[in-house]
């Protein structure tokens, strides 16, 4: 059995780790409220700006830009991983690795070459200890202050590099923020453009009007611009949701943290109250054997 001494100090060790996981957990919260309310303002500036692309792509022709044609034959991919900067925050960073490794070796599988760009240590710590290629990697961004300018530099060189046949397909793996306990890894193509819907909603006679959109210059021209603004905001969107289940996963991490101190604690005081009644116990015996032996 542990000694009074050795039992208090550990008390005191885990209260310190307490302290730790609990502030850890106010300052994660602090920041989850600013990062979910920037990604709540700009999911519905997002959704407006897909419905209007895909009415304008509807009128546009099938060759209307470079962006939106598939290679004949795929050799390249090129994949956008975002994690975070730095752990203690549960599997969130785990489970992105994961999602990406099984990307990875479907297309390796397939002879196709496979590079990374890495918003975040973790990602970029991983690329490097398995010797994968690394064209770009972004750090310090995922889970502090950003702007949109960031998603713009990254996107353009994304279309450049698809462009120029650097890649011939680019995949994004980021967190889809769907609750405090809910962050799921997603896998989205952002180049080349998939085909738009022209409608998700069934057009029967309880379809709610769709507005026509006056369209100026052509739907070509138009499309040409609108459509390196679109991946500029599918990057800008994943960096907010990942930001946000960062901070979601962090202050859940150390809640559970901070009760699994406090089960501890517990349990050690527990212990030392035992420890400490048979030290008195085995005390008061020696006084009772020596009181009798004087008395022999």
């Amino acid at each position: 059995m542990a000694s009074l001494k050795e039992v208090k100090s550990k008390i005191v060790s885990v209260k310190k780790t307490k302290q730790i996981t609990k502030a850890m957990s106010m300052v994660a919260t602090s920041r989850l409220r600013g990062a979910q309310t920037s990604m709540e303002a700009f999911r519905p500036y997002a959704g407006k700006f897909a419905e209007v692309l895909g009415s304008i792509a509807d009128k546009a022709g099938d060759q209307a830009s470079p962006l939106l044609t598939p290679r004949e034959e795929v050799k390249k991919v090129h994949i956008v991983l975002l994690t975070s900067d730095r752990g203690l925050c549960g599997g969130f960073n785990f489970n992105l690795i994961e999602e990406a490794e099984t990307l990875m070796k479907e297309k390796s599988a397939q002879g196709v070459e496979v590079s990374f760009t890495n918003f975040g240590k973790k990602g970029r710590d991983w690329c490097r200890n398995r010797g994968l290629k690394i064209s770009k990697e972004y750090l310090n961004v995922v889970g502090g202050k950003f702007d949109f300018s960031v998603a713009s530099k990254s996107g353009q060189e994304l279309i450049d590099g698809f462009i120029s046949g650097n890649f011939d397909e680019i995949y994004v793996i980021y967190a889809n923020f769907q609750g405090m306990a809910n962050q799921p890894p997603v896998i989205k193509q952002l180049l080349p453009i998939p085909a738009i819907e022209k409608s998700d909603v069934e057009k029967d006679e309880n379809t709610t009007f769709m507005a026509e959109h006056i369209i100026e210059p052509s739907p070509d021209e138009l499309l040409n611009e609108m459509l390196p603004k679109n991946i500029f905001i599918q990057i800008y969107n994943s960096l907010l949701e990942t930001s946000t289940s960062e901070h979601a996963a962090r202050m859940k991490a150390m809640d559970n943290a901070t009760k699994a101190c406090n089960d501890m604690i517990g349990n050690l005081t527990l212990a030392y109250n035992k420890a400490r009644q048979t030290a008195i116990t085995m005390e008061l015996m020696d006084i009772v054997g020596g009181a009798e032996a004087l008395k022999g």
